[in-house]
């Protein structure tokens, strides 16, 4: 849920049904992100309903496939964790994987379910720590682009995840992170730094948007064309997309704004908090005649357009890239006004 609780109904609705018709051994393993200890409850509610007294294992076997590029990190995972208690269960598990030939690791059953929630609320702490950066970098003058290379150059940190822009969303992160905060407080140990962690990116896309605001003045009956409508490229997935919200803000204030997505708009159209939003079919269409164009989505697509008939389209050639998708040397010399993240503005003499 958005507020962080975990409906566990469905998973004790097939733990049950498991128990109706398991009359023999079986391994039964658990691959959604799920809070600890829950391993524990299913084995408790396919216990208390078998009425076979037949024997079986749980098996903690997280998935960490991303959207956009899953069959690809199916073939070749970075590692395989499997939570079990049993001997047997864990050698039956791994002649499954064999073939993968990727790491294995080994855990209990709560460490792995731990492992998942850990993972993304890593990253998510990644994302929100070079967005914070990135306020410091737009008062002081400095790029957040070379703060985060020089950071990621370290080999204990990594250059991934460590790319500034108007925050995460998607199907995993945001309800993952509520519903650790809430499995921690719930354990009696509150996880405040990943409150933060949300605190920064709901304020990285208040930022932008006040950007937008300062430079345009007023936004009501402006028309705005906006690229980007997916929580990342890739994907046809809007689920707590920042541009979608992005769209709704811009559209609250009064805002005419034009979107297009590569890959998301049939399901945009059905977003009724964008209902009025007006949807091109292409990105130069989208431009056309606009006062401003925001980047929310880093769709290669867009990286590759020709900037030129971009700007010879708008009425006024200013772009907020909400994604630092584009080079700030190239635009202020094809002469636009160009906003970034965590990067000086440049405008063009």
């Amino acid at each position: 849920q958005p507020n962080g609780d975990v409906d566990l109904r469905f998973l004790e609705k097939v733990a049950r049904e498991i128990a109706g018709v398991l009359t023999d051994y079986r391994v039964i393993v658990d691959k959604s992100t799920v809070p600890v200890k829950t391993g524990e409850k299913v084995a408790e509610s396919i216990k208390r309903y078998n009425r076979h007294g037949a024997s079986f294992d749980i098996v903690s076997n997280p998935e960490f496939l991303r959207e956009g590029c899953a069959v690809a990190d199916l073939m070749r995972p970075d590692r395989i964790v499997i939570g079990a208690q049993s001997e047997h269960a864990i050698d039956l598990m791994k002649k499954v994987y064999e073939p993968f030939m990727a790491p294995i690791l080994v855990t209990d059953i709560s460490s792995a379910e731990l492992i998942k929630h850990c993972a993304n609320s890593f990253l998510a702490l990644k994302i929100s720590y070079i967005n914070a950066v990135s306020a410091i970098c737009e008062v002081s003058g400095a790029d957040v682009e070379k703060v985060a290379d020089g950071i990621g150059m370290d080999h204990r940190i990594g250059r991934d995840f460590l790319n500034a822009g108007i925050g995460y969303g998607g199907s995993c992160f945001p309800k993952d992170i509520a519903a650790f905060i809430t499995i921690s407080e719930r354990l009696g140990v509150p996880f405040d730094l990943l409150k933060e962690v949300q605190r920064i990116n709901r304020m990285q896309k208040e930022r932008f948007l006040k950007a937008i605001q300062e430079t345009l003045w007023v936004l009501r009956e402006k028309r705005i064309a906006v690229w980007g409508l997916t929580f990342k490229p890739d994907t046809d997935d809007i689920r707590s997309s920042v541009a979608i919200e992005l769209v709704a803000d811009l559209l609250r204030e009064g805002a005419h704004v034009v979107a297009y997505d590569p890959k998301g708009m049939e399901k945009a159209r059905a977003v009724k908090t964008i209902g009025a939003a007006e949807f091109a079919s292409s990105a130069l269409e989208a431009v056309s005649d606009a006062e401003a164009l925001i980047i929310a989505t880093e769709w290669i697509e867009f990286a590759n357009v020709d900037l030129a008939m971009v700007r010879d389209k708008m009425r006024t050639p200013i772009v907020f890239d909400g994604r630092n998708l584009l080079d700030p040397e190239t635009m202020i010399h094809l002469g636009f006004h160009y906003h970034s993240i965590g990067r000086p503005s440049v405008t063009s003499t």
